[in-house]
């Protein structure tokens, strides 16, 4: 197995854990509809400010990183997708 197709599955392993919390921790009406990993989740309404931080709060604990001030931008918290490249990225770095 090559080194980008380790990174590939790392990242999607990382986007399911990702996905399988918000949908745990946010979604509480029982509907099991899923949602896109590249929908924002704040305009979709499936978090809030406070939400996002907790989604902060769990990559920290879970993956042993810290997440600075500026990198809370939506380019890093907004969708699925960006949290798990961040995440992926911020690992590589380590």
């Amino acid at each position: 197995m090559t080194s980008e197709q380790t990174s590939k599955m790392d990242t999607a392993t990382i986007r399911q854990t990702i996905h399988e919390q918000i949908q745990f921790n946010f979604l509480f009406d029982g509907d099991e509809e899923d949602f896109s990993d590249d929908a924002s989740l704040v305009e979709s309404g499936v978090v809030d400010q406070t939400g996002i931080l907790e989604i902060v709060l769990f990559v920290e604990e879970t993956y042993g990183i810290e997440v600075s001030d500026a990198e809370l931008t939506p380019d890093n918290f907004d969708t699925v997708n960006n949290i798990a490249a961040y995440v992926t990225r911020r690992l590589a770095d380590m």
